[in-house]
């Protein structure tokens, strides 16, 4: 029996509908490198500035999903000498559990350094085994892990301290903002997928996309 959706009747009212209403997705921002800085820049030096600023360093520079850094120890870092090595044990796309480390670099900038900023977070809350990012109540005492949840959270927090509206960036803006920046600083596909863990190309040309939607202008390269 064939599928009703191959008719060409309702081939056609798709069609319409894709005419009338679009289809451009409208996904919610990339946290790209500058956005980053400037949220950072407006966290406070408190227990819970510091935590948030390692959290969106970390985050960024690590292009991690929203779970995966949340459930970050201190038993998967390894400080060295060039920064910071992080052993993702499993992630969305290694069901077998095979692990990635992801290497941090120390930043140019002190204010920006994750390094420096996860540093920080753990001298100050004392912090010497288990999850690394964990909630701090309003009397700056550190309490259990945080959910992936409370990490969009922080996000759209501080996106707000930084005048930016909130409600378009989310939990996944920081991993979208690293590959769209790397793609308009004109790294290779390779190496940003190397960073984010994706396994296919399709997302990361989509990032490359956006993040050259400017640098590579024909609009632009003809001395307006």
């Amino acid at each position: 029996v064939q599928s009703p959706t191959a008719s060409p009747l309702v081939e056609a009212t798709m069609g319409g509908i894709r005419r009338t209403i679009g289809t451009a997705q409208h996904g919610k921002a990339p946290a790209v490198a500058e956005d980053v800085k400037a949220m950072c820049a407006c966290l406070s030096d408190t227990l819970k500035g510091k935590r948030d600023r390692a959290l969106l360093l970390v985050g960024f520079a690590g292009a991690f999903r929203r779970s995966e850094l949340a459930a970050l120890t201190l038993e998967d870092m390894e400080f060295c000498r060039e920064g910071l090595k992080i052993h993702l044990r499993r992630s969305k796309t290694d069901q077998e559990g095979e692990g990635q480390v992801k290497g941090i670099p120390y930043g140019r900038n002190t204010d920006s350094c994750p390094v420096t900023a996860l540093q920080e977070w753990l001298e100050a809350s004392g912090i010497t085994s288990g999850l690394i990012l964990r909630s701090v109540n309003k009397w700056g005492q550190i309490g259990g892990g945080i959910s992936d949840k409370d990490v969009a959270r922080v996000v759209k927090y501080a996106a707000s301290l930084a005048g930016f509206d909130a409600a378009r960036y989310s939990g996944h803006s920081l991993r979208a903002g690293l590959a769209t920046s790397a793609a308009a600083a004109g790294v290779s596909e390779r190496i940003i997928m190397q960073q984010t863990g994706h396994k296919s190309e399709r997302m990361v040309r989509k990032y490359i996309r956006e993040g050259n939607i400017f640098r590579e202008n024909a609009a632009g390269l003809v001395g307006l």
